[in-house]
């Protein structure tokens, strides 16, 4: 019997895994494992920070809540929480629904977009982020407004795209799922995105393999297609859940992060299981249940492990 399309795809990622094998050092060092803390909806940062720290985690991907001058974390008291628990800040998440939007054909939107940017690059840096999340269009809004919300959208990012080089932070765009935006959807959109930015700030790219499920023909050729662009990967597992509840083939992706040499500094795999639905933005404004998420942050980093060290090891 022939194999299916997506498994020929998945056997060329595993013969380009094993040759990794014969090159001293290569599959020594495992991939660097985050945790993107804005689904905890409102609980402290010092709640989010032990139970990761439980989990055994170095890295935090950080709510990029920096809505207004007077809003959001404090850099000195963010460090210092950070610090007590052993985490380090892999990069933000920035945050971009209708109210600042860089495609937004309200002006007021556009600028509110370049404010919100002006304000958490700087934030960045202070915490030693190294990237910052960028969505060309708003999340929670599939419906584009016209045909020129790529123009506006490439356009207001150039405005700001020097705070970048400026702060030492990536830009990270993201690809977001067609059901929850109006433009940017796979890979290669993005990568065109950023051609047409053509700006050196703005180089990287953000996968979500959540939306990759359902944008992309196969998520593990479309990471080796991102290769070196990619700087930070989104996880969760088919249903949006902990890793091991759904059926994502989470072998294959650890094969074509090794494959593309994501087991570096500066790249990381950020989890982030809000859980099914549409627009997730409102889960940041949830009440947690730290049992369920206690549960949520074991179930994903041990799963993770147990599988990456069945494919390295």
């Amino acid at each position: 019997m022939s194999m299916q399309n997506f498994q020929v795809k998945n056997d060329q990622i595993l013969d380009q895994f094993e040759a990794l094998r014969a090159i001293p050092g290569r599959l020594d060092r495992r991939l660097n494992l985050a945790w993107s803390n804005w689904g905890f909806g409102v609980e402290t940062l010092e709640a989010s920070a032990a139970r990761l720290e439980r989990a055994g985690l170095e890295f935090i991907e950080l709510h990029g809540n920096h809505y207004g001058p007077d809003l959001g974390y404090d850099v000195d008291e963010a460090l210092r929480i950070l610090g007590d628990h052993g985490l380090r800040v892999a990069g933000i998440c920035g945050m971009f629904s209708a109210d600042n939007d860089l495609s937004s054909n309200h002006p007021v939107h556009q600028q509110a977009a370049i404010d919100y940017l002006k304000r958490e690059v700087p934030f960045a840096e202070a915490v030693g982020a190294g990237y910052i999340l960028v969505v060309p269009g708003a999340v929670g809004r599939p419906a584009p407004y016209d045909g020129m919300e790529l123009h506006r959208s490439v356009q207001t990012l150039k405005l700001v795209a020097d705070l970048f080089v400026q702060h030492g932070v990536r830009a990270a765009i993201e690809p977001i799922r067609s059901a929850e935006v109006s433009l940017v959807h796979t890979i290669a959109d993005a990568q065109a995105y950023i051609a047409a930015v053509d700006h050196p700030g703005v180089q990287y790219i953000n996968g979500d393999v959540y939306h990759m499920q359902v944008e992309e023909s196969h998520i593990g050729e479309a990471l080796v297609a991102a290769g070196e662009c990619l700087t930070n990967l989104h996880m969760a597992d088919s249903n949006r859940c902990a890793q091991g509840l759904g059926s994502l083939d989470i072998d294959t992706i650890i094969r074509a992060l090794y494959v593309i040499g994501y087991n570096t500094e500066s790249r990381y795999v950020t989890f982030e299981p809000l859980g099914p639905g549409g627009d997730p933005y409102p889960a940041m404004y949830g009440n947690p249940d730290p049992e369920a998420l206690e549960e949520l942050v074991q179930q994903s980093v041990r799963y993770w492990r147990e599988r990456e060290e069945a494919v390295v090891g």
